[in-house]
């Protein structure tokens, strides 16, 4: 059911000029776009989804299953949340957002203080979890991790594509978008929900086991559940396992860092990096700007090509095979092994 709008309005008139300025300063990934809130709607138990929509019924950009968007909060907060919609439907973007009192606060302020008929800034799509093509589809999703999956299961619907989901949650009450998922064609010999308090823990080995050549894997969940699909798959094609985080990975363990220099290619300036510092921050003091938003490695806003140099890569954006082509690199958490990075700057 939508969540009506009190008189105590939540952040209705927040977007204004002197914020946007603000805003810029503080650093953001893509052309920003001012979207009001069309509806909320309580999809689970404290998961919520809002639609939001051109206050003058303009179309929105393109996006495509995997894709997430940046929604820009006041107290310079940035969260970036999957967009959870049909693809195909220009007038409107939907996300959902799971509260986490525990999180870092963006969560609690939309759950909070966000209600319909407000304004937020909005960045434009970006997509670094896009579908795969195969001639199968497997989707295994943990909690609110069904997000940037329900697109891809829309999309491989309608294209006829042979598609299976493995869905788990602490329990049903807070799973999202049941009843989306039950309304598919032949849903009900293609989902298997299977909440943890009735079936305990997803049997991965045996949802991965069954996996043939012909088929990709997606997945998306909280870390734990990441880490463990990760375990089973190991030995198998790297490139036919996706994953997509919300968090740093947790299983990083990096060298100590080291001072190297960065080279902007575009004048030859050279900048010291030091110990503890980041590149995006060295840069950013050096007056040459690097769009960025989550500063965690896990947004893909910040990714930069590498003309030359040795990167030790600590995102959790880029494959294990994007990796080590050593061509890109986020700048916000990722460093140099040689004494020298140039950037395509």
């Amino acid at each position: 059911m939508a969540t009506g709008r009190p008189e105590h309005s939540g952040i209705a008139n927040y977007v204004d000029r002197s914020e946007m300025t603000a805003r810029h300063n503080v650093g953001t990934s893509a052309e920003e776009m001012n979207l009001r809130v069309l509806a909320i709607r309580e999809e689970a138990e404290d998961v919520r989804s809002y639609v939001l929509a051109d206050p003058d019924g303009a179309e929105l950009p393109a996006w495509e299953p995997g894709a997430h968007i940046d929604l820009l909060l006041p107290g310079e907060l940035v969260r970036q949340y999957s967009l959870c919609g049909r693809p195909g439907e220009r007038g409107s973007y939907r996300v959902a957002v799971l509260r986490a009192d525990n999180g870092r606060g963006g969560s609690r302020l939309l759950h909070e203080r966000v209600r319909i008929g407000d304004e937020l800034k909005v960045g434009r799509p970006r997509n670094n979890f896009p579908l795969a093509e195969a001639a199968g589809h497997l989707f295994v999703a943990g909690g609110i991790g069904i997000t940037p999956l329900l697109p891809m299961i829309h999309e491989v619907a309608a294209l006829g594509a042979d598609w299976r989901l493995y869905y788990g949650g602490r329990s049903r009450s807070r799973m999202a978008f049941l009843g989306e998922l039950a309304a598919l064609a032949e849903a009900d010999a293609r989902v298997r929900v299977l909440p943890e308090d009735e079936h305990g823990l997803l049997p991965l080995a045996e949802i991965l086991g069954g996996v043939d050549d012909t088929t990709v894997v997606h997945c998306c969940g909280p870390e734990p559940l990441l880490q463990a699909v990760e375990r089973v798959w190991a030995g198998r094609p790297a490139d036919s396992l996706r994953t997509e985080r919300f968090q740093a990975r947790e299983d990083l363990a990096p060298s100590p860092d080291r001072t190297f220099e960065v080279v902007v290619s575009s004048s030859g300036r050279i900048v010291p990096v030091a110990v503890g510092e980041s590149i995006m921050d060295v840069l950013g003091a050096a007056g040459i700007d690097v769009p960025f938003s989550c500063r965690e490695g896990t947004c893909g806003s910040c990714e930069t090509a590498v003309l030359d140099g040795e990167v030790e890569h600590r995102d959790s954006v880029l494959s294990e095979a994007e990796q080590a082509t050593n061509t890109t690199m986020m700048l916000c958490v990722s460093r140099a092994r040689s004494a020298r990075l140039v950037l395509d700057l």
